[in-house]
């Protein structure tokens, strides 16, 4: 009895430890930082799992410069779609508001709810958020499927580049106007 006293106290000592800890921060409902540990869990358990995976796997499959420069591009533009395309807006609508149109194609929207909804919000409306996960799946899938993933990875690179040329054609005529 006396032990399970001790350890109801402990935790309630650890439990206010971790609060105060994180009082400071000010965040409230803007910051979700459960929320957010808990998408860092995830990505990171799932990204050393996928490391053991590899580690052990018989794939010796080596990235190099082109391949570098493919990831980039193609996790630029795939990081790009998933957050601010407006045909991808069904995968984030459970977490977000929509409020505008942003430009060619994209959608300006709201992240809504608390908790792990708004967390899941703030991750897949951010491009620069999403480039990790991405770049990532990416990664991994260049170690165990390496032909497929360049197929998608080219696929993604080149929409980047068409991206980029139709900006640049559109200033060029805007400048001459």
């Amino acid at each position: 009895m006396r032990e399970k006293k001790s350890d109801n106290q402990q935790q309630a000592f650890v439990s206010s430890s971790v609060a105060e800890a994180f009082a400071g921060y000010k965040g409230g409902e803007e910051m979700p930082l459960a929320s957010y540990a808990t998408l860092l869990v995830i990505y990171n358990t799932a990204f050393a799992g996928l490391l053991l995976a590899a580690r052990d796997s018989n794939h010796k499959e080596k990235v190099d410069f082109a391949d570098f420069v493919l990831l980039g591009l193609a996790t630029h533009e795939l990081s790009r779609v998933l957050a601010k395309d407006r045909v991808t807006a069904p995968l984030r609508a459970p977490f977000t508001e929509y409020i505008e149109p942003a430009g060619e194609s994209e959608v300006k929207e709201k992240v809504r709810g608390r908790g792990m909804q708004r967390a899941v919000g703030d991750l897949v409306t951010c491009p620069y958020c999403l480039s990790p996960w991405v770049a990532a799946a990416l990664t991994f899938g260049l170690a165990f499927r390496p032909r497929a993933t360049r197929l998608v990875m080219t696929a993604f690179a080149t929409a980047a580049v068409s991206v980029f040329l139709h900006r640049a054609t559109d200033t060029v005529k805007k400048s001459k106007e």
